[in-house]
């Protein structure tokens, strides 16, 4: 357990730092550290972390709209830090996805006691253990966030990434352009068909021998897209 990686997002150094060390203090030698959303984005993207520890005020994105990020990537939990401790502001916290809601000042020893707590129930959960996918001429790894395409390492920017990884972890399902949206970009309500298009296009001339007629990212008409089984080892 205490190989298990940590991320942690407070914008207030002090406090960051204090639950860094605090974390190795118990054993824990795998704790990232950042002081802003964007930077804990760059890092999501890189790294899969086991336990995520977020302020629900950061100086660019608030830890409600982080954790729908997280959320869409990993089942790991997630630990709002927060200076407001009235009954609806945990709740919202619990319904924006939090494992647990902790409120400034804290025990920083109480921190680590619950932390270990739900590290336990997320490491000892059969669920989200595959880490690496196969389709035949593909694989996609997302311990590392990387394509590998018949062998030859292929970049992803990270929109790209969180939409194959989508596709992945759900074969022959099919998602409608409404849901690939909200799931990967956050909000169907501001949905551009093209968008989603150039992305799909993007995937297929990745992945396919031949993009313009494509074996695994296949068009439903009327309906939306999905990722094939047949070719999967």
């Amino acid at each position: 357990m205490k190989k298990a990686r940590i991320l942690v997002v407070d914008d207030e150094q002090s406090i960051a730092d204090m639950v860094e060390i605090i974390f190795n203090k118990e054993g824990f030698s795998n704790v990232d550290v950042c002081y802003s959303a964007a930077e804990a984005e760059s890092l999501l993207f890189k790294n899969r972390y086991a336990l995520h520890v977020v302020d629900v005020m950061l100086p660019d994105k608030t830890g409600y709209e982080l954790a729908s990020i997280i959320r869409r990537i990993s089942k790991a939990p997630i630990f709002f830090l927060s200076a407001k401790t009235s009954d609806a502001d945990k709740l919202r916290g619990f319904i924006h996805g939090a494992d647990d809601y902790i409120t400034k000042p804290f025990n920083p020893l109480e921190l680590v006691a619950r932390a270990k707590v739900q590290l336990n129930r997320y490491l000892d959960s059969p669920t989200d253990k595959k880490t690496v996918y196969e389709f035949g001429r593909f694989q996609l790894d997302a311990n590392a966030a990387e394509l590998v395409v018949e062998g030859e390492v292929v970049p992803l920017t990270n929109k790209l990434y969180h939409l194959l990884l989508l596709f992945c972890e759900h074969p022959g399902q099919v998602f409608s352009k409404d849901q690939l949206y909200e799931r990967v970009w956050g909000d169907s309500s501001f949905m551009d068909d093209n968008t989603i298009m150039v992305h799909i296009r993007k995937i297929r001339e990745k992945i396919e021998k031949d993009p313009s007629k494509p074996e695994y990212l296949k068009t439903v008409r009327g309906i939306g897209y999905k990722l094939v089984t047949g070719e999967k080892k």
